[in-house]
């Protein structure tokens, strides 16, 4: 049915709209309450609960919680109880392990006083104070489109409407999306979010930066055998099985209740198009000093999304007339200590301040130029600065010795206060850098053991991701030729391969002369990690918001 043929959407107005009730779009929420309570705030939220779509690490840096709530640490229901107590790095070989002194990690590497959790069971615990002070949020509801104003502002977001065939026809279920308007509106829906991605190109938020640098992040939750387990202990790895020229690493944390969180980052820069970053971290998890963790235990969970690695050089312009961009959606993830929870609470904090100070003054719907002008200089600026380098010496040189040079120009930014590097550019944007077929080795992977390693299928299966299957398919292609007709010969269609949830196959039909290949989409399967958006060499992919709640159920990731 057409746009104009469908009923008008009712509307609701608040002083201010954030999209994205992860930890910036809900920090933001509780510091407008606290410095203007009497602005009225509503978070939309595309899972089906706060937390359901969150997942990280996660080894948070408690700056911004401190700052946020300075209480948090008497409550006895924090999400967040278990401190590091051991910090480990380790560069693995293809049969041994290395340890590296501690002594020669640069200060901001160091994780003591940081605390290991769950970053859902966060959210799940921000909204709950959030709620208390006043704060609207709608968990299930997809905003799926901006809205704008007669001078060209944004003036709010729209959310999906439900109930919709896959044909694009209303079904007997069908219900209207709710326009949500605001004198404000912060986008902070993590990276690479839909109407962030479409926020940067029409407003140009990304002329004169670097481009935006990814990586795709998986995990999983176990429950260890208690005898294995070791709260606080805090692990990291880069290495095998990854070659010198593919960028990533791993992450083991011990948190609590006799569980642990396993991780395997690669960087979206490989230039191989048979990797496969699923099968990298099930093949990680069988190395001799890692695997012995996992006996005896059980995996609860999976899950897999992309994370943003530009930093300093990449971050876009973070205002637009009515809105800002806050968290992952800014680009605030610091690279080599692999966190972004405490940079994205403060961006919502800082972002915060300067609508509360925007709605005392009468304004609305301008640039919030005074929290584009703070941030390089605040404590998300300094934070990003001094690794800026760490990323493009990695790529450039490889895992050896970019590694080692990165150190190098953390040591001179911590002990000299400049860099012998300056600042470096990041070259190609990801989706540019495979290389065809014929120019690369094919990787071959084992199989699944079932103990330790598993396939796709029954990963995405605890993932718990669920959608509405006679819904139309979220993940669009500009031009449904090119996968096979381009992909598939200079490739191998490496769709098939970096999303980590089995989403995209090559189908053969019995008579493959008439028919040929098949580029199929496995819609339902998607666990939302954005990786295909990023990835596809033709950039070919579109992915959108499904029907609201769908996706995936992370429970405590």
């Amino acid at each position: 049915m057409a746009e104009d043929e469908l009923p008008a959407r009712e509307a609701m107005e608040f002083d201010v709209v954030i999209v994205g009730a992860g930890p910036a779009g809900l920090a933001a929420a509780i510091r407008l309450k606290q410095v203007s309570p009497e602005s009225s705030v509503v978070v939309v939220e595309k899972g089906s609960e706060v937390g359901a779509h969150i997942l990280s690490g996660v080894v948070i840096d408690p700056v911004g919680l401190d700052r946020l709530l300075p209480d948090w640490r008497d409550d006895p229901d924090r999400p967040l109880k278990t401190q590091v107590t051991d910090d480990r790095f380790y560069m693995l070989g293809p049969a041994g392990a290395l340890r590296l002194p501690n002594m020669l990690m640069p200060p901001l590497m160091n994780n003591h006083g940081n605390f290991v959790g769950s970053l859902g069971n966060v959210c799940r615990w921000l909204a709950a104070r959030a709620e208390a002070l006043g704060v609207e949020i709608y968990p299930g509801f997809a905003a799926v489109e901006t809205l704008y104003g007669d001078r060209g502002e944004v003036v709010g977001v729209a959310t999906g409407d439900m109930g919709v065939g896959r044909d694009g026809k209303p079904k007997a279920s069908f219900t209207r999306g709710m326009e949500l308007r605001g004198k404000y509106t912060l986008f902070g829906e993590g990276a690479r979010g839909s109407l962030s991605k479409s926020l940067i190109a029409k407003f140009g938020l990304a002329e004169g930066r670097e481009p935006q640098k990814y990586g795709i992040g998986l995990k999983e939750l176990w429950r260890l055998d208690p005898s294995r387990h070791q709260p606080g202990l805090v692990q990291h790895s880069f290495g095998w099985p990854l070659d010198n020229s593919t960028g990533g690493g791993s992450f083991l944390y011990h948190i609590e209740d006799g569980q642990a969180v396993v991780g395997f980052v690669v960087h979206l820069n490989y230039t191989n198009p048979t990797l496969s970053p699923f099968d990298e971290f099930q093949r990680f998890k069988t190395h001799p000093a890692i695997a012995p963790v996992f006996e005896g235990g059980a995996r609860l969970a999976y899950g897999a999304r992309a994370i943003t690695e530009g930093g300093w050089q990449s971050v876009p312009k973070l205002v637009f007339p009515g809105g800002a961009l806050i968290g992952c959606a800014a680009g605030f993830v610091n690279v080599p200590r692999i966190k972004g929870s405490h940079n994205a609470v403060l961006s919502g904090m800082a972002a915060a301040d300067c609508v509360a100070a925007a709605l005392a003054a009468g304004r609305a719907g301008d640039a919030l130029d005074e929290y584009e002008h703070g941030w390089r200089e605040g404590d998300i600026g300094r934070d990003l600065r001094r690794v800026r380098n760490v990323k493009p010496l990695w790529s450039k040189f490889g895992a050896w010795i970019g590694v080692a040079l990165g150190g190098l120009d953390m040591w001179c930014d911590e002990l000299l206060g400049v860099s012998p590097f300056g600042t470096m550019k990041h070259g190609k944007p990801d989706h540019a850098t495979l290389k065809p077929l014929s120019a690369v080795k094919p990787i071959v992977y084992p199989k699944p053991d079932g103990k330790v390693s598993f396939d796709k299928l029954s990963s995405v299966f605890i993932s718990n991701t669920n959608h509405e299957e006679d819904q139309p398919v979220h993940l669009r292609l500009r031009d449904p030729s090119i996968p096979v007709a381009k992909n598939l010969p200079e490739y191998g269609e490496p769709a098939r391969l970096y999303c980590p949830a089995g989403v995209y196959e090559i189908t053969y039909a019995d008579d493959v002369a008439k028919t040929g290949p098949q580029f199929v989409i496995n819609a339902q399967n998607c666990v939302h990690c954005k990786t295909c958006d990023i990835k596809d060499p033709a950039q070919n992919i579109d992915w959108t918001c499904p029907e609201g709640a769908g996706g995936p159920n992370y429970p405590n990731m």
